[in-house]
């Protein structure tokens, strides 16, 4: 498993994923797993932090890969300079492991990465087309079933509703599914290798 290191350039605004890749010497993976468990709770600290998780290698010589989200740029930055980390990783020589890629997501890239691959984010015309299959069904369904029952309530309260619910929708149902469904098309070198 190759990752690529490289740093993307983000906006300040949106949703951020932080993902770095560390390798682990056999034999220090319980160590390590409890430094990984200090970090994620030590983040969660961070007004802004949105979670994160730790993925174990598909194989014994891949990197762990270590996710943390973020609610904006602000939020992760304000993680990164933060005192609380700076003291976890002065002592993280001690368990055996380094830090061999990391990348930075913000936006639609994030619902287009799947950590546990290799490949990069497909082109934004194909990010474009996916979000236009998943906005579609719910813009039907809710022109059909939601407007009639909001058609009283002031436009800026029905807009309020749209958008906290095709936001939810989006996130949790309808990208998850586009994305798995259409994931040979969307990254075809990784759908070769998985």
């Amino acid at each position: 498993m190759t990752i690529h290191a490289d740093r993307t350039v983000l906006t300040t605004h949106g949703d951020v994923a932080l993902i770095a890749a560390r390798t682990v010497e056999p034999g220090h993976e319980a160590a390590f797993q409890q430094w990984v468990h200090e970090i994620l709770n030590a983040a969660a600290t961070i007004p802004g932090n949105l979670g994160g998780g730790l993925f174990h290698p598909a194989a014994e010589s891949d990197p762990w890969i270590i996710v943390h989200r973020f609610r904006n740029r602000e939020a992760m930055d304000h993680w990164l300079t933060s005192p609380q980390r700076a003291a976890l990783f002065t002592n993280q020589p001690q368990y055996h492991h380094h830090e061999v890629a990391r990348r930075e997501l913000d936006g639609l890239e994030a619902w287009f990465t799947d950590p546990n691959r290799t490949a990069l984010p497909p082109p934004r015309w194909k990010m474009a087309a996916s979000s236009a299959i998943g906005i579609f069904p719910i813009s039907l369904l809710g022109s059909l079933y939601l407007t009639p029952l909001l058609t009283a309530l002031p436009q800026i309260v029905r807009t309020a509703i749209f958008a906290a619910l095709f936001s939810v929708l989006m996130t949790y149902v309808a990208m998850p599914a586009v994305t798995r469904v259409l994931r040979r098309w969307l990254t075809p070198d990784a759908a070769q290798l998985g």
